[in-house]
Parts: C-alpha cells; sequence; structure tokens
C-alpha cells in the first residue's frame, strides 16, 4: 500500500475551520500569531468570513490548520506518508510535510505569497464543468478569444480558466454559448496561476532568495510538473506555480499509478476527495482487465 496526503487550497476554507486541532498545538499556535501579528485561531474559529475570504488571510490560515492536521495525524498514527501533494496554496503545507523548512519558516514564505498575490491587481476566475480541458483551450482560442489561462486542470471535466475581469466574463460567456458546459464565476479577487500574476512571480523569486531550502524527506507532487520535486527546484517550482496550471488531473493520475495508493486527505472539507475520485473514475481501464 502507497500512503498519500494530499492537502487542499484556497477555497477549501471556511469559519470553523481547525477548531480540533488549536488547543492541542498551542506553541505553534503561538509562534503563528507572533508572526501575522494576529490570533490565527480567532480568525479561523470566528472569522469574520469576508476576512477569512481575504487572500492575505485565507491562505496564512489554510497554511496552518493543514499544517496542524498534518502534525495531528502523524502523532495519532505514528505513520509517515510515502507521498505528499497539496493543490496550489495546499503544496506549501505538502512542503512542510516533506521537511523543506518548518512551520514558521513555512508561514514567512505563505504570508508573502499571498501579500503578493493580492496586490497584483483585480482578477478573475471561472469553472467550467462537464467538458474536458481541450475543448475549453478550442473554444478561447476562436478568433484570438479573450486574454484568459487554464489555471487549474482539476479533473477531466473540471477546468478553471483565469485572467483580467473582462476577458474572464467575455470567456464565460464564450463558453457558455458554444459548449455544453456549465460555467461557474468563482468568488475570488485575483487571476491566480495566470500571465497577470508573472510581476508577483518576480518579486517572489527575489524574497525566495533569501532562503535554503533542506533535503526533501518524502516525495512531493509538484503543480508545476505533476511529477516529484527534486531538492535542487524547490524555489524555482514555487515561483512557476504562481503563474502555470495546477496540473491536478496529472498529479493524481502519477499518484494512482503507485502501488495500491491510499490517499488521506488533511485539511478542511473533501474537496480533493471528491476530486480524485472524479479523476479515478475516469481512467482508461487498462487493456485485458475487466472493468
Amino acid at each position: 500500500m502507497t500512503v498519500i496526503h494530499v492537502f487542499p487550497g484556497q477555497g477549501a476554507h471556511r469559519v470553523g475551520m481547525g477548531k480540533e486541532l488549536f488547543a492541542s498545538y498551542p506553541h505553534l499556535v503561538r509562534q503563528a500569531d507572533a508572526l501575522l501579528g494576529y490570533s490565527i485561531e480567532e480568525l479561523c474559529l470566528r472569522g469574520p468570513a469576508e476576512r477569512l475570504s481575504d487572500t492575505r488571510y485565507t491562505q496564512c490560515a489554510m497554511y496552518t490548520v493543514g499544517a496542524l492536521a498534518y502534525i495531528d495525524r502523524i502523532r495519532t498514527t505514528g505513520e509517515l506518508p510515502d507521498y505528499v501533494a497539496g493543490h496550489s496554496l495546499g503544496e506549501y503545507v505538502a512542503l512542510f510535510a516533506a521537511g523543506a523548512f518548518d512551520f514558521v519558516t513555512g508561514l514567512e514564505l505563505v504570508a508573502r505569497r499571498a501579500g503578493l498575490m493580492a496586490d497584483a491587481g483585480p482578477g478573475a476566475m471561472a469553472a467550467v464543468l462537464g467538458v474536458t480541458a481541450d475543448e475549453v483551450r478550442v473554444v478561447l482560442a476562436r478568433g484570438g478569444g479573450p486574454q484568459v489561462d487554464i489555471a487549474n486542470l482539476n479533473a477531466p471535466e473540471q477546468t478553471v480558466v483565469s485572467g483580467p475581469p473582462d476577458d474572464i466574463a467575455a470567456a464565460v460567456s464564450l463558453l457558455k454559448t458554444e459548449t455544453r458546459g456549465a460555467v461557474v464565476p468563482l468568488k475570488v479577487s485575483g487571476a491566480f496561476h495566470a500571465w497577470p500574476m508573472a510581476p508577483a512571480a518576480r518579486e517572489f523569486e527575489h524574497f525566495l532568495a533569501g532562503y535554503r531550502f533542506a533535503p526533501l524527506r518524502i516525495p512531493v507532487i509538484s503543480n508545476a510538473t505533476a511529477r516529484p520535486y527534486g531538492d535542487a527546484e524547490t524555489a524555482a517550482l514555487l515561483v512557476r506555480q504562481l503563474t502555470s496550471p495546477v496540473r491536478w488531473t496529472e498529479s493524481v493520475g502519477f499518484l494512482l499509478d503507485q502501488p495500491e495508493p491510499d490517499f488521506h486527505e488533511l485539511g478542511p472539507g473533501q474537496v480533493l476527495t471528491g476530486l480524485i475520485s472524479e479523476i479515478r473514475a475516469k481512467r482508461p481501464v487498462p487493456a485485458g482487465v475487466a472493468s
């Protein structure tokens, strides 16, 4: 059996998350509060929801809850995973789990990332459900199309597009007209994992130059490559992640190819568990295997 821990990202957050964890790890909570300058427990448990949904706060809260959930899982089971992976912000929790950096260093990185992403200017995102990413690309490329990027490849028929607000509005209209899928605007304020994040990526690259990352003790699957990180790639892949699509379908496909994969989602909600089930269900049946 291959034990795999996966960590959700922004969007899985909710008021009340982590309530079963904070009391058990007061020393880490105090460290987080000292770094951030506010009570992370108060934010997660009581919000308000508007503040918790602000990128500057959401990412720090999700990282903290994910890291505490991982620590609690290891303390409870005594079992280390064979692989770890996270969706977008969740990749920082995966890197913490693998030993790339300690809890506080990871929170420093996340806080800076969140600030840069929030300051990158207005943007928008929309999910396209029920059609493949290739179909989305064909429609968007027709006649030049709006200036949007594929941001998340979440499942075989769940794709997220990202870009400036006017371009996303045009893309939503075009996709609703020319595909059979459902198109759902997302409640975000930025064009994450797309070309408008390029200035943030450059600033983040300069910031990461001041850090040195430890060799990974557990393989981490990169959002940008859908393959395990190399030890010398940590900073480069974290920079690349800001403007590259989250290749979640391919990442899960790689993990499903491991012997007897056993997934455990750690953090609020079960969004990734649902995506993994969808990806597994749509994988081709190997030749000679009864369906």
